[in-house]
This record gives C-alpha cells, sequence and structure tokens, in this order.
C-alpha cells in the first residue's frame, strides 16, 4: 500500500470516529439533530483537508538519524 493511500485511509477512519463524537457532543449540548449534524459536516470537510495537509507536510521533514554503524577495528596486529 503506498503511503499516499494509507495516508487517505487513516484520514477517513479518524474522521467518522471524530465526526460521530462530535454529532454526539453537540446533539447532548443542544439536543437539536440537525444543528448536530451541520456541525459534523462542516467538521468533516474542514478538517479532513486540514488532516491530509498536515500528514502531507509531515511527509517532507527530513530528521536526522543517528549514526550506529560502528566500524570493526583489529586489535591482532
Amino acid at each position: 500500500m503506498s503511503n499516499k493511500l494509507r495516508r487517505i485511509l487513516k484520514s477517513v477512519t479518524w474522521r467518522i470516529t471524530a465526526t460521530t463524537t462530535t454529532i454526539l457532543i453537540v446533539y447532548f449540548l443542544t439536543g437539536e439533530f440537525k444543528l448536530a449534524g451541520s456541525a459534523a459536516l462542516m467538521e468533516v470537510l474542514l478538517k479532513t483537508t486540514i488532516y491530509y495537509l498536515h500528514e502531507t507536510v509531515w511527509d517532507k521533514v527530513e530528521v536526522a538519524e543517528k549514526n550506529t554503524n560502528i566500524e570493526k577495528v583489529n586489535c591482532n596486529n
């Protein structure tokens, strides 16, 4: 699976979890399902895009790795 496809799938599954939470919270606070649905729709559109862009930026960040290669030294001279 390519990194791009994996990033998209992660975005979708996270959005399902987060959007369900938003619907429940807004409905619990207001008692209005229509308002909860509207808030969820806005959240899906905005946060999915932001998350994808965030992941894309992090994929471009290079982190220096510590060189752990140890050269063998011949001590039998």
